[in-house]
């Protein structure tokens, strides 16, 4: 008669076969799982401090007590994405399938419209609208193109900004324009583009301070 001890050798060693092909299958399976995709490559659409408008100097009295008001940007159909748009071709918009904006450049341009129009002295103050702030302007701004152009060699960044200033006791549209800047890419990749249109905005946003300041007279 064999012990309990010899019962239970024998069960364990019968079952070691066993065991280790479930380790074989599980380790095989695990083995062809397909790896993560990398992360995607995020950026911020900015201008450099140095680079925004200097204060308009002098300024009237009657522009120093102006308080402007800048309406969340909005966006034209096809730019109204966090993802980077190229061209290859006309009418056609693609993507970068791993490159994108940290938010809608509409969004991000808010602040950096604000920040602008601030440094350049030429009011008494600026706000983001909607305001409890009394405003007798206010901006309002459309993003027309942010795209980086491959029918060109090297590609370039096309920037393109409408804006409307009107008088918010009246709703008079005091005076309208379009900002159309184009910057060559360093690169042929969406880092490239990147840098082109952070470089297109510095411009942009000194046209655009110049605009408000002397319409607002």
């Amino acid at each position: 008669m064999k012990s309990n001890h010899t019962i239970w050798y024998t069960r364990l060693t019968a079952m070691f076969p066993t065991v280790a092909i479930l380790a074989l299958v599980v380790l095989g399976g695990c083995s062809v799982l397909p790896p993560s995709p990398p992360p995607d490559n995020i950026y911020l659409l900015e201008a450099r401090t140095t680079s925004l408008p200097a204060p308009v100097h002098p300024v009237s009295a009657t522009r120093r007590d102006l308080v402007l008001a800048v309406s969340m940007p909005r966006a034209r159909a096809g730019f109204d994405t966090a993802r980077m748009i190229w061209v290859r071709q006309a009418h056609g918009l693609e993507v970068y399938s791993r490159n994108r904006w940290a938010d809608t450049p509409a969004r991000m341009l808010a602040p950096q419209l604000v920040q602008a129009l601030e440094r350049s002295g030429a009011f008494h103050a600026v706000v983001l609208s909607p305001s409890r702030v009394s405003v007798a302007l206010r901006l309002d701004t459309e993003l027309i193109r942010l795209q980086q152009d491959f029918t060109v060699k090297p590609s370039e960044v096309r920037f393109t900004l409408g804006a409307q200033l009107i008088d918010t006791g009246t709703q008079r549209v005091i005076a309208t324009a379009e900002f159309d800047e184009t910057e060559k890419c360093e690169t042929e990749d969406a880092y490239g583009g990147v840098l082109a249109a952070n470089r297109a905005l510095e411009r942009l946003l000194a046209r655009l301070a110049a605009f408000c300041a002397g319409n607002s007279r």
